[in-house]
């Protein structure tokens, strides 16, 4: 198992600011294609990812444990 973290308007559609998935050796993309199919987040795709407090690339593989935060764009004024 890993926890997902959502953050911002992410957090407010899953409902819940952290999910656990069962997502050991699976890449982030594959994770965020999971979510997309789980949950509507449209703006998953525009959002940085972190595992483990480091952002990460597309392609990193996730392992038992990790933790993945998703970080949408944020505005200021």
């Amino acid at each position: 198992m890993i926890d997902v973290l959502f953050f911002a308007e992410l957090q407010e559609i899953v409902g819940n600011e952290k999910v656990s998935v069962e997502a050991d050796g699976i890449t982030v993309t594959e994770l965020k294609n999971n979510l997309l199919s789980t949950y509507n987040l449209d703006n998953l795709s525009n959002a940085m990812v972190a595992v483990n407090q480091e952002y990460a690339q597309a392609d990193a593989t996730l392992k038992k444990g990790d933790v993945v935060a998703f970080i949408p764009p944020v505005s200021g004024g």
